[in-house]
């Protein structure tokens, strides 16, 4: 069986199952391919009612991404209902160390918006739940009670066009243990809410795939893509993404050649996007081989960065790192039976466990934070140089480090969701 007839299996069982149905379509190849699989297969079989298109307008974008997503929802407009979000959340920025994030849409910078609010948009004061704390991630999972509220469905599922192959995070959403709220035992979907589910038909999709399918059925999609080509970047590293999160550093000087009046935009926009597009990718942000200036150690480099932060930013990255410590010297992470004998060859001292509440078959190991290793699970050891990394990255979660949300952030985040909860 073919990816594409297993995909056409899996929309088969949603739309017989689930009675309100949108799709998640940022104009990027992967949620344009999902999208055009879904307006095939709601013609293919003279389905009467209409599937729904959540788009978030993040204002700051290439001309031919809006163009693209503007097209394919005109041309298909017998068949979908349109949700267009142009609402000032917060959206992680990884361009600067003064900013954490920024707000699309911002009613105080209306001057100097990078493109015009669309007619048919809906705003914050189209949803009630919205406040000024929210982020961008919090307004997306919050947005299909809403929409399954407001349609007084039976069952709900949004359509998200990730897959495996991007990211072990993605991989892991699909097939962690962890993952046991789903629809009806099927690992590629996730209960977000009573009789609200996530559903990733395309999880098991290889970048080929998405391309063939375009190709094969003749399917439009965003050609933004054909300049990134002919740019000479790499298929598995084009991106569409907000251009100021950390997958995009790379790529943010391209505005400058393909779209240089955006790109004058973009630059009064949000702090740091200038150095990000003249140095994202070198080791000046933290990519690459960062090398240590000569005199310091890892931590004391990393201090020496730390000072060079707003007071706000650099007590952020404190309380990360004393959560992390905290962590590794009581409850301790999970490695490999290779990398503790690395530990224990370099004569680091380290206390091994016998079981984890985690289902592995790593151990649990309580160790001090160490300046730096030479080891292939590098990423997976506490050092002071990753810390390094993460604040020459602009990384303010420090998700290269593997941290999770801090007690304010999950209590935040909880007492959220505890309060939609309470409403149904």
């Amino acid at each position: 069986m073919t990816v594409y007839e297993a995909t056409q299996q899996r929309l088969a069982r949603i739309f017989a199952d689930f009675d309100n149905i949108f799709v998640s379509f940022s104009g990027g190849k992967d949620s344009g391919v999902l999208l055009n699989l879904c307006i095939d297969y709601v013609r293919g079989h003279n389905i009467k009612h209409k599937i729904g298109v959540f788009h978030i307008d993040y204002e700051a974008q290439y001309e031919a991404t809006t163009k693209y997503v503007n097209e394919t929802l005109s041309q298909n407009g017998d068949i979908i209902d349109t949700y267009r979000i142009c609402v000032p959340f917060k959206v992680t920025t990884c361009t600067s160390m003064h900013q954490s994030y920024w707000r699309p849409w911002e009613e105080s910078k209306r001057n100097i918006l990078v493109s015009s609010m669309p007619d048919d948009c809906l705003k914050k004061e189209d949803f009630p739940f919205f406040n000024e704390r929210m982020w961008d991630y919090e307004f997306q999972e919050r947005f299909g009670l809403w929409l399954h509220e407001r349609k007084q469905s039976t069952r709900t599922c949004c359509l998200v066009g990730i897959r495996t192959q991007e990211s072990l995070h993605r991989w892991r959403a699909i097939h962690s243990d962890r993952n046991y709220k789903n629809y009806c035992g099927l690992n590629w979907t996730k209960q977000m809410f009573d009789d609200v589910y996530n559903a990733y038909p395309i999880y098991d999709w290889i970048t080929e795939d998405i391309w063939t399918a375009n190709a094969r059925f003749g399917w439009s999609y965003n050609r933004l893509y054909d300049l990134y080509y002919q740019a000479g970047v790499p298929i598995d590293a084009m991106r569409v993404a907000s251009p100021f999160l950390s997958a995009a550093q790379d790529s943010l000087k391209l505005y400058r050649v393909i779209e240089p009046h955006t790109w004058g935009k973009l630059v009064s926009r949000v702090n740091g996007v200038n150095f990000t597009g003249i140095y994202g990718g070198t080791t000046a942000m933290g990519w690459k081989s960062i090398t240590l200036p000569k005199g310091h150690t890892w931590k004391s480099y990393m201090y020496f960065l730390l000072d060079t932060l707003p007071e706000e930013a650099r007590r952020n990255y404190l309380l990360k790192l004393e959560t992390s410590m905290k962590f590794w010297r009581t409850r301790g992470g999970v490695l490999s039976e290779k990398t503790i004998q690395e530990l224990k060859d370099a004569g680091i001292k380290i206390e091994v466990g016998d079981t984890t509440n985690y289902k592995t078959d790593k151990k649990p190991v309580r160790m001090e934070y160490l300046d730096d290793i030479d080891s292939e699970e590098f990423q997976f050891i506490p050092t002071y140089k990753r810390m390094c990394i993460c604040i020459m990255k602009n990384d303010h979660l420090c998700k290269y480090m593997g941290f999770s949300l801090t007690k304010n952030e999950n209590e935040r985040r909880k007492a959220i969701i505890d309060k939609y909860n309470a409403l149904l």
